[in-house]
């Protein structure tokens, strides 16, 4: 572990540090969806500030995004777990992670649809076989431009609980119609507005997420007699082929 994050000085025991790292990449885990459909570059250490993309006259640096956020035990509830024995209270700790993992999905959602290379209309997908037509119109748009499958979805909350209800005539859940063209996986995000979504031919030489410090907890110091922590990585998104990427909306 880097001296920068000063892991040695925080009066945690091995134990402790167990629980703190363990609450965040649960936490993070359980909320990101930009890490379910880029793969993963790195990680390649804090020290990495920009990464390659591109090539030629069009080669281009990235600089990676610091993404951190602040949190601090309370000393009383440090010395009770101690003395009583019971777990660490980490809701400040998930809190963080909670908003390291929105603000990574953010940078990856806001940064792919920034950059799609083909776009399709919405319809109401109230309407029977709107929701199935549309993502495939927007994977035809995708094998059209070279961009094969796997494809994944990724939906606005509003558009992926229409993709949750029985379509009327086919008797069966949308979801399930619609796994046979997204076999890279049907997601959710509320990240995304209303009535919006992406359609994304998978694979790292479309696009991927470059990781230079993955997500981990840093010592602050004393704030008082509190202890305060920071929840931080640094990540990039680099797009590579826009054309494997259809914004739906």
């Amino acid at each position: 572990m880097g001296d920068y994050l000063m892991r040695g000085d925080a009066p945690l025991t091995e134990g402790e540090w167990a629980q703190v790292d363990g609450i965040v990449v649960d936490v993070a885990r359980k909320l990101l969806v930009g890490r379910r459909v880029l793969d993963l570059a790195g990680p390649f250490g804090a020290g990495l500030e920009v990464i390659p993309v591109g090539t030629g006259a069009g080669r281009a640096q990235i600089p990676l995004t610091v993404i951190e956020e602040d949190f601090a035990l309370n000393w009383r509830e440090v010395e009770a777990s101690r003395q009583m024995g019971v777990p660490l209270e980490l809701g400040t700790a998930a809190k963080a992670a909670m908003a390291c993992a929105k603000a990574e999905d953010l940078l990856i959602l806001d940064g792919l649809a920034a950059a799609a290379g083909n776009s399709v209309a919405v319809g109401d997908w109230s309407e029977p076989g709107v929701p199935l037509s549309d993502v495939v119109k927007a994977t035809e748009k995708l094998f059209a431009a070279d961009c094969f499958g796997p494809y994944a979805v990724v939906l606005s909350p509003d558009l992926y609980a229409a993709t949750q209800r029985v379509s009327r005539g086919m008797g069966r859940m949308v979801s399930k119609l619609m796994a046979g063209v997204a076999e890279g996986g049907l997601y959710r995000s509320a990240l995304l507005g209303a009535g919006t979504g992406l359609v994304l031919a998978l694979g790292a030489y479309n696009f991927d997420l470059v990781v230079g410090q993955d997500l981990i907890t840093a010592y602050q110091g004393n704030e008082g007699l509190d202890h305060g922590f920071r929840v931080l990585e640094t990540v990039a998104l680099r797009v590579k082929r826009p054309a494997a990427i259809c914004k739906l909306g």
